[in-house]
Order: C-alpha cells, then sequence, then structure tokens
C-alpha cells in the first residue's frame, strides 16, 4: 500500500502584526490551523461581486461566483493547501492507495458535524458520490470528478473506499462538496427529473453544510448572506456574517470600497488597481492569473449524435482560415492596450502560474505566431479572393464578414473586441463588434448563433476540468445543453485526454498535457489571448493587517481560491469599522451602483453565464 499523509495543521497566529508588508502568513504550516473555536470574532465583512449565482444547489453550481460561495459552506474531502496550493487533507486526515492505483481509502476525522447539529460520516461521503455518479443532473458540475469510479463504500463511520476502473490522476483533486445526505435524498427524490434546475434558494435557506460558513440568505440582485459557523472543526472564522453585496459597475464597487461601504473588491481593471494603490485606508493585492481570456471561434455546432444547428459562418469550418484568424492577432499588443500591461500574453490553455502544466508554442511548433503577412498569403493561396472592398470571398462564395460577441461588462474585453476588429480587416475580414449584455452572449453560445464569441476559465491546480470540456462527450446531447464553451470534437484529443487522466506519474502526465494543448492550439477553436494579472482590493481599517491571506503565500490571490483561507482566517480590526455588527451596510443610494447583473466570465473569474450550464470561472 502507499500511504499519503499530509502535513498536519499548526497553529497559525491571527493577531495584528507590525510592519508594511501587504500580506504576511505567519509560520509554515501547510494549511492554517484551526482558530480559537470559542467564537467568531464580530463584525460583517462585504465583497463586492457583479456576477449573479448560477444555483446553490452544489450538484449543479457552475459559475466562479457560486462555486466560490460554496466552498465556504461545504467541506470536501481534500483541499488545497493555502501555502503552496498543493493537497492537503479537509475531511480526509489522510488516505492511503493500493500499488495498482484502483483502490483509494480516505480516513475521515472524526470530529465533524453539519450546521444542523448531525455529525458527518463516511456514509455522506459515499451517497455524495454514488449520487453524482448515477444521476445525470447530479454529475453536472463534478461529473468528471467521479468518471473512472466503480464503487464508493462506507465499511465503518469515517473509512471511505474508492474502487476505481482504471488509474485516476485527479484523486487527490477530490474537492467536490460533500453533501449531508439526510437532507439531499429526499430533495433528489421529490424532485426528480427537475432536479437539474433545483435552486436550493429560497425556502431551501439556510443551507445544512460542514464548512466555516452556513449560507442564510439571498436575495437576488442584492446579496448574499453567510453566517459563521461556531462550532466548525478547523475552528470558528473571524467575522461573524460574510456578505457578497451585487454591484452593476465595477466603478460603484470601487467608490464603495473608497467610501468604506465594502471591505473587498476583485478583478479590477488596471487602471483602478493603479488609482486605489494611493488610497488611504486600502491595500491593492496584485497576483500571478489563474484564468485565461480567449475567444472560441463556431467551427459548426453538432450535438453527441451528429444534429448540426446554429447559424455560425460556414467558412468557418475551415481550419486554414480559423488558423489565419489567429495569425492576426498580436496578443502582445492586447496585453498592452486592452490590460496596460496588467497580463501575460498567451501561447497554451494553462497559465505561466502552474510551471509544470503550462505550455507555449515555441519554435517549429509556434505555427500561429502573430504574422499577418503569412495569414494573408495562406488566405490567397486556399482561394479567399478580395473583394473591391477588402473584405474576401469564400471559395464557396460566403463574404467574410462574421459576428463577434463581447462582454460589455468587462473593460479589457471591450478592448480587445476593438483591436481585434482592426486586426482582422488587415487580412480581409469584416467582423461585427457586438458588445452585449453577458444574457445575449449566453443565448448566442448555447443556440451556436455566433461566429466568434469572448469566452475564459480560472484553471484550477490540478487542470482536469477544463480539458474535459472539450472531449466529444462534452457536446450537447441536444441544442442549448453544452458542457463546455466550444464546439469541438478531436479523436486525437480525446486518447490523449484520457492518457493524462490514468497518469499517476506527474512529469509525464505534464507531457500529455502539453499535447493537449497543442491540438486546441493547431486547430484553432478554443484561442487563447491573455493571462491576466490578478488585481483585488481590500479595506485596511476593516481587516487585520496580516490576516487575510493569499494562496499561494508567495505571489497568490486572495479571491477565488482553492479553499476558503482568505475569508476565514481573515479578523475585523479591533475598534474599527470592521468589528461593528454591519461593516459595509448599505447607505442611502448605494444601491444606485447594485442591481441584477451576470459577469461573464470563468474561469471564477471566467467569463459566459449561461441559462443552464456555465462556462465558469468555474471550479477551474
Amino acid at each position: 500500500m502507499h500511504s499519503h499523509h499530509p502535513p498536519t495543521v499548526s497553529p497559525l497566529c491571527r493577531a495584528a502584526t507590525t510592519g508594511t508588508a501587504l500580506l504576511l502568513v505567519v509560520g509554515t504550516a501547510a494549511a492554517p490551523a484551526a482558530a480559537d473555536a470559542a467564537s467568531p470574532g464580530g463584525g460583517t465583512l462585504t465583497v463586492a461581486v457583479a456576477q449573479q449565482v448560477d444555483s446553490f444547489n452544489p450538484f449543479t453550481a457552475q459559475l466562479a461566483v457560486t462555486t466560490n460561495i460554496l466552498s465556504h459552506v461545504y467541506d470536501s474531502l481534500v483541499t488545497n493547501d493555502q501555502v503552496t496550493s498543493n493537497p492537503a487533507p479537509a475531511l480526509a486526515e489522510s488516505w492511503e492507495t493500493s500499488d495498482d492505483g484502483l483502490t483509494w481509502t480516505f480516513n475521515l476525522r472524526d470530529d465533524v458535524t453539519f450546521s444542523d447539529g448531525e455529525p458527518l460520516t463516511s456514509d455522506d461521503v459515499a451517497w455524495t458520490f454514488t449520487t453524482i455518479m448515477e444521476n445525470e443532473a447530479a454529475a453536472t458540475a463534478n461529473g468528471s470528478y467521479v468518471a473512472g469510479f466503480e464503487e464508493v463504500t462506507a465499511p465503518d463511520e469515517h473509512t471511505v473506499v474508492v474502487e476505481l476502473s482504471e488509474p485516476q490522476a485527479t484523486m487527490e483533486s477530490l474537492t467536490v462538496p460533500i453533501v449531508p445526505r439526510h437532507v439531499w435524498e429526499p430533495i433528489i427524490e421529490s424532485e426528480g427529473d427537475a432536479f437539474g434546475e433545483y435552486a436550493a434558494d429560497g425556502e431551501a435557506l439556510p443551507s445544512v453544510g460542514s464548512g466555516p460558513f452556513i449560507l442564510t440568505g439571498h436575495d437576488r440582485g442584492q446579496s448574499i448572506t453567510l453566517e459563521a459557523n461556531p462550532d466548525h472543526w478547523n475552528g470558528a472564522p473571524g467575522f461573524d456574517n460574510l456578505v457578497f453585496r451585487y454591484y452593476a459597475e465595477k466603478d460603484a464597487a470601487v467608490e464603495a470600497l473608497r467610501s468604506g461601504e465594502v471591505s473587498f473588491v476583485y478583478e479590477l481593471t488596471a487602471a483602478q488597481a493603479d488609482a486605489l494603490s494611493d488610497a488611504s485606508d486600502i491595500a491593492v493585492n496584485f497576483a500571478d492569473g489563474k484564468r485565461f481570456q480567449a475567444f472560441t471561434i463556431n467551427p459548426g455546432a453538432v450535438t453527441q449524435d451528429g444534429e448540426e444547428f446554429g447559424d455560425g459562418h460556414p467558412a468557418l469550418e475551415d481550419r486554414t482560415l480559423r488558423q489565419a484568424i489567429v495569425m492576426a492577432i498580436d496578443n502582445q499588443e492586447i496585453v498592452d492596450k486592452a490590460h496596460g500591461g496588467r497580463a501575460t500574453a498567451a501561447g497554451g490553455y494553462i497559465p505561466t502560474r502552474y510551471t509544470d502544466f503550462h505550455w507555449s508554442p515555441e519554435g517549429d511548433e509556434a505555427i500561429l505566431a502573430f504574422d499577418p503577412d503569412a495569414a494573408n498569403e495562406m488566405l490567397d493561396e486556399a482561394g479567399y479572393e478580395l473583394g473591391d472592398d477588402g473584405v474576401r470571398v469564400s471559395p464557396d462564395g460566403d463574404r467574410l464578414e462574421l459576428r463577434m460577441h463581447v462582454h460589455q461588462d468587462r473593460p479589457d474585453n471591450v478592448s480587445a473586441g476593438k483591436i481585434i476588429v482592426e486586426r482582422l480587416a488587415d487580412i480581409g475580414i469584416e467582423v461585427e463588434n457586438l458588445t452585449v449584455d453577458p444574457g445575449v452572449l449566453s443565448d448566442a453560445l448555447y443556440a451556436a448563433e455566433y461566429d466568434l464569441i469572448f469566452t475564459g476559465w480560472t484553471v484550477n491546480p490540478d487542470p482536469d476540468y477544463v480539458f474535459s470540456i472539450h472531449t466529444c462527450d462534452a457536446l450537447p446531447t441536444e441544442p442549448g445543453t453544452m458542457q463546455g464553451d466550444a464546439y469541438f470534437c478531436n479523436e486525437e484529443y480525446d486518447e490523449l485526454y484520457a492518457d493524462q487522466l490514468r497518469e499517476y506519474d506527474r512529469e509525464a502526465r505534464a507531457g500529455i498535457i502539453h499535447d493537449l494543448q497543442r491540438i486546441l492550439y493547431e486547430e484553432a477553436v478554443v484561442n487563447v489571448l491573455t493571462y491576466p494579472d490578478i488585481r483585488e482590493a481590500y479595506r485596511t481599517d476593516h481587516i487585520e493587517e496580516g490576516t487575510l491571506l493569499t494562496q499561494p503565500a508567495e505571489g497568490g490571490n486572495i479571491w477565488g481560491q482553492d479553499g476558503y483561507w482568505a475569508f476565514w482566517a481573515a479578523q475585523p480590526v479591533e475598534d474599527g469599522p470592521g468589528a461593528g455588527p454591519n461593516v459595509g451596510g448599505v447607505s442611502t443610494g448605494v444601491w444606485i451602483g447594485v442591481g441584477a447583473v451576470a459577469l461573464v466570465l470563468v474561469a471564477g473569474g471566467a467569463f459566459l453565464l449561461f441559462r443552464r450550464r456555465a462556462t465558469a470561472e468555474d471550479r477551474e
């Protein structure tokens, strides 16, 4: 048997620290230690958000804002270490695997209770996984994690055994929300076929989970409220309440931060971050990017059964045209002009932050490097004749006039879209720049009524999920049911995806993942532009210096962590606004800037808010 006993938690000082560092992690433990379990510290930490949740149903929620919130409500078997982002214990204190890698045994903590007082046992874990295995709707968000599971059993109250049909490299990344069987089994039985639409909202609140916070309220278009769980096994959070408040415009959220209406704002523009750097009582955190900004090309939408639908431009089925489009765009120009230099020009699908899995085309592999002259030559040779009006016509006689859907609420995407319009004009392609509401963009994606469309994903330390959405199995079973954000299906890609999932050796797996990125690059359906830096800010007179932890500790982010570390560890400033009962309380007129908004992610975080399933900054 091969055993894995991740480092245990050791004490973390949560007291105020001196010095001028933006964020200071005390100690070198693999994860923050249990806080003082007596009671929460008081006050309310308010976070400005722009994206509506898709659902509070942990089986179906995919959007980044939702999965980030639910990570505070539900624990998982394993988590990611705050200091290093490596796999770390959560509900499972340790785990072992058989020599053939097909049997995994997880040893659970014996001191975990749900927020309704019922104990969390191995039966809840086994039931959660088995439900995802057997119920198609319940597999919406986390089905890829159980794809190779044959059986999950609970031989005793604190042991879970997973039998695999073949090795599965994601077994140390099972960040699946574990739910109470006694709550969810009756819900699934009563909802039946409608379970996929069950939002776990309204009368379903407060939620029952085992995480450090309890979801207690949701006023759609205004706010989401979480209350501290004083009995959490890892210790009580520092704040009594965690409130996520909606702002229709990012500028309004920034002003709310300046005025003290909110404590934390994320996804700042470069200009906003620079301006806030000089503001009093505000600290700005710049971190290495976890997500990519991209656009996909509609190569012709089909269902898994081969049914064609949508109205994508027929010429885009030609890989030569798709490649020429990529070659016409200078990613560095988008970094400089759309992101103010606060991004990295992208090559492959995985951000540079993940050094093992990142791939960038170099040398002979860089066949789509920025070269508008070569792009024009390719199109000439392929029979795309240039008309008198400067717009090309395909060999089949179709004028190359393309629609491009861009999220109007993301300034960096809006700016990038304008650049793309200019650059594609250089190779004889006319682009109708549709800067639209996220809901409009979502509808266009689902109906396949687009030509070019902006997208993006946030990538977790284990990148399996963001590759799974481009397998043939991710194509829609019927129009409107797609799991990813591109109508892509490639036999070689599918074989490599299966290979990487079976590979336990990290170096060998990384090589396969590089090959997956090479195929996506060469096929030019999913075209990555940049890896934006993370830009976020918080009130230093609300949150005690040194307690709002980044992940990883060096160069890490606060929002969108793989775990709950930042807002769980944060402590209110003694005698400051953060110690009061209503930090971020709504003042007269603040709702002018608050609205029901769907922020296209993704991923987050990612950029697409879907009607049913989201390409989210998702879990990834």
